[in-house]
């Protein structure tokens, strides 16, 4: 039987879960990511689409994308951060915070030529965003 774990936003309105297991875990350090958080880096866990289920207060959902790479969505009564839509990758990123019982495994960080949070964790570190997914694949020094 495939895991399943359940999250919401700030407030409560908006329910999801996300089923099986995800795609990835890491950091991004990108800027985009760093004021969308307003945070110094943001934890995320990338899912299949359809691992990814608005339980209720789908209606309370909304929408902002600045660029095609990221459709960010977050609750329009607590302004509640839930997720990030990736059409290019053909991945939802699911903000770690937003699922507390799924075991936060982070394997990567990107973006990292970008940090302000230098994190010295031993996990590797990619300038960008790998090859498979448009970016350079070149790693950085911790």
């Amino acid at each position: 039987m495939a895991s399943m774990h359940k999250g919401a936003c700030f407030c409560g309105a908006v329910q999801i879960e996300v089923s099986g297991e995800p795609a990835g875990m890491g950091y991004c350090h990108c800027r985009s990511c760093r004021s969308w958080s307003a945070g110094p880096v943001n934890a995320f866990t990338l899912w299949k689409p359809d691992a990814v289920r608005v339980v209720s207060g789908a209606e309370h959902i909304a929408k902002f994308q600045k660029t095609a790479m990221s459709e960010r969505q977050y609750c329009t009564k607590c302004g509640g951060h839930l997720m990030t839509n990736h059409p290019t990758f053909g991945l939802i990123d699911v903000y770690a915070a937003t699922i507390p019982s799924l075991p936060f495994k982070p394997g990567v960080h990107v973006n990292y030529a970008e940090t302000v949070l230098p994190m010295r964790d031993g996990l590797p570190k990619m300038k960008d965003f790998p090859s498979e997914l448009g970016g350079s694949g070149e790693m950085v020094p911790e």
